[in-house]
């Protein structure tokens, strides 16, 4: 359900309105009264941003100096509230200079009066991309004094982005090369038992793209994901090429993507925006391939010293190699020295957060680096309590590999003046959770 915003109040930190815009005769003009009396003077402004009073709902946020509070009368989905006032904002510091606080919307509350009027039509929203509104609002803010930012040019020829045809993208695009590049970014979350069998694990991945193409060209990616091979060989009456394929799971995608083409023939075909954009989101649950083993063992000997030993095997291929590869294994509190071997990077002890930080700064493929290191204990005179093990973490970043599998097998390029264009594709995978219990 969408917002069917009612109301829409910009207060300052005193409670006075700035601004407000009434987009329905369902809630009385007081309604920021009781928004100041029930909210800000019980000084619950910090304690949840949706309240209830009376028969409406106010949905409030605070950016810099200024409450921006929408009101409504109905059951209306407050995550789209917030989306439309966090790109509101953003729409506004476009047109601002990049600021937004009480003197810029003094300044320029007739300009935003007019966006107002076009970003949500009877408490509903419209678009509000700041590209295609800066077609037909030409106005120029007054922009802070502050502000570095240079003013963006409006472009002429909105009608094609009016009409809703293509929203994301203008006419009239003209580069002397045309490239685009693709980055698949993946996350390894993953827990490990002492005994080394996986609790577990799964892959989260994001296709970005940054396009600069001319005219209006349409794309169409092709990935080793199971659903989509199978339909194109049904489609071409043709077997499956025998490789690896992928299950993706929980996908979505930029408002780009032709959702119809993708359920009927399960390609990804899109007219991109210009620049940078995250094309579409997964995760991965099944057959996950972990780039790095890790084997710890920890002795305590005795209350006063303890043993620790990590060996980390690199599971990728030999010509690959991973950066930054940060472990950090966690010892007692009462840590007084320590001594460390390792045969590869430099490992050290750190205080404030209680752990062994052995960094690899470039970590080939295929090796297997270890780290040996004695803890002295400082003896206490109270009962020895058992040590909770902290589990051991992992961070990192392996170029040119997937953990998930996935591959671009295809990306094709069709603009009718039928330029020729370069298209650069990578790999990255990092850490997100990666944790080893010892």
């Amino acid at each position: 359900m969408p917002v069917a915003a009612s109301a829409i109040y910009f207060l300052n930190l005193r409670g006075d309105v700035l601004i407000n815009r009434l987009y329905r005769d369902d809630v009385g003009g007081n309604m920021v009264d009781a928004f100041r009396m029930h909210i800000m003077q019980t000084k619950e402004l910090g304690t949840c941003p949706v309240r209830q009073i009376g028969g409406c709902s106010f949905f409030y946020m605070r950016i810099s100096n200024v409450y921006i509070v929408i009101v409504v009368s109905s059951n209306a989905n407050v995550a789209c509230a917030f989306k439309f006032v966090v790109e509101a904002v953003a729409l506004f510091k476009s047109y601002f200079g990049g600021a937004f606080d009480e003197d810029a919307i003094r300044n320029n509350f007739v300009l935003i009066y007019e966006l107002l009027d076009e970003i949500m039509d009877f408490g509903y929203p419209q678009n509000l991309a700041p590209e295609i509104l800066k077609l037909y609002i030409t106005q120029e803010g007054v922009r802070s004094p502050f502000s570095s930012k240079p003013a963006d040019k409006p472009v002429p020829n909105a009608t094609l982005q009016v009409t809703g045809a293509v929203g994301w993208r203008r006419e009239g695009l003209v580069y002397k090369k045309n490239e685009v590049f693709l980055d698949i970014v993946e996350s390894v979350n993953l827990l490990m038992s002492s005994k080394g069998s996986v609790l577990r694990c799964d892959v989260t991945g994001k296709v970005l793209m940054k396009c600069f193409l001319s005219g209006m060209p349409d794309l169409k990616l092709g990935l080793n994901d199971k659903i989509g091979l199978e339909k194109e060989s049904q489609l071409k009456s043709r077997p499956m090429k025998s490789g690896k394929t992928i299950e993706l799971d929980d996908v979505t995608f930029h408002h780009c993507v032709n959702l119809t083409r993708f359920n009927s023939e399960k390609t990804v075909s899109f007219v991109p925006p210009d620049g940078e954009f995250e094309l579409m989101k997964y995760r991965i649950t099944e057959g996950v391939n972990l780039p790095f083993r890790v084997l710890p063992t920890i002795k305590e000997l005795g209350r006063t010293r303890m043993e620790v030993n990590v060996k980390v095997k690199s599971v990728f291929g030999a010509k690959m190699f991973a950066l930054g590869v940060v472990i950090k294994v966690p010892v007692p509190k009462q840590t007084a020295k320590t001594s460390f071997q390792v045969t590869s990077g430099r490992a050290k002890y750190n205080a404030s957060i209680d752990c062994l930080v052995w960094k690899i700064r470039k970590f080939p493929g295929q090796t297997e680096p270890t780290m040996s290191a004695e803890v002295e204990l400082i003896s206490t005179m109270t009962e020895k309590r058992s040590w909770t093990r902290p589990p051991i973490q992992m961070e990192f970043q392996v170029p040119m590999f997937t953990a998930s599998g996935l591959r671009v097998r295809f990306l094709k390029v069709w603009e009718k003046s039928g330029y020729n264009t370069v298209e650069w594709v990578r790999y990255i995978t990092k850490a997100g959770s990666y944790e080893i219990r010892c």
